[in-house]
């Protein structure tokens, strides 16, 4: 079993999302945003640093999945959303969970099936994956598609795992970081 804490990291809202994995079956914890309206950067970064760490200390989560950064238009705010994003990084090591990272392109392709998915086809398939009555807020909706794509990415790599018959924490941890690249599986040591 595995309580799998997303993050959606956003100067202004971060999304978080929390999912238990128990074998295949996906139970939805709980999600919301961490809103911070001030203008003032360092004081937004102490609110989602503060607000992450609550979030850890209320669902007690095994892992930490977060979503890399991507190329911006504007600088500026790829630079804040690179800051908000170390932010968040940093309160999940403070708290010793281990950091997993996916791009936008791959949380898409693991939750609705193409990585040019609509933010609007991601909720939805969030609300159905997880059986929620109600859609979440889209940057909650985010958050949750990164947990499930680590959720999907553990599910993977243990199948692989058992199939080659590699039994030792080390190497699932060293498959877990696997990339595949032109069809063949390489392993980062």
């Amino acid at each position: 079993m595995s309580i799998i804490l997303g993050i959606d990291p956003g100067s202004r809202v971060t999304g978080y999302g929390v999912v238990r994995q128990v074998g295949h079956k996906l139970e939805y914890l709980g999600s919301g945003v961490i809103r911070t309206s001030i203008d003032d950067l360092p004081t937004r970064l102490k609110r989602i640093y503060a607000g992450i760490t609550e979030i850890i200390t209320q669902f007690n989560p095994n892992e930490f999945a977060i979503e890399q950064v991507f190329m911006a238009k504007n600088p500026d705010s790829a630079l804040k959303l690179g800051q908000a994003r170390g932010t968040a990084i940093v309160a999940a090591v403070n708290q010793n969970l281990p950091v997993f990272e996916y791009s936008p392109r791959t949380i898409k392709q693991t939750v609705v099936g193409t990585g040019a998915a609509e933010k609007s086809q991601v909720q939805e398939m969030v609300v159905r994956l997880l059986q929620l009555s109600d859609k979440p807020q889209v940057d909650a909706a985010d958050a949750l598609a990164i947990a499930i794509t680590h959720a999907n990415s553990i599910h993977n790599s243990l199948q692989i795992a058992n199939s080659i018959a590699i039994k030792t924490p080390d190497k699932i941890t060293a498959l877990l970081r696997t990339k595949y690249r032109r069809g063949r599986l390489r392993l980062k040591g």
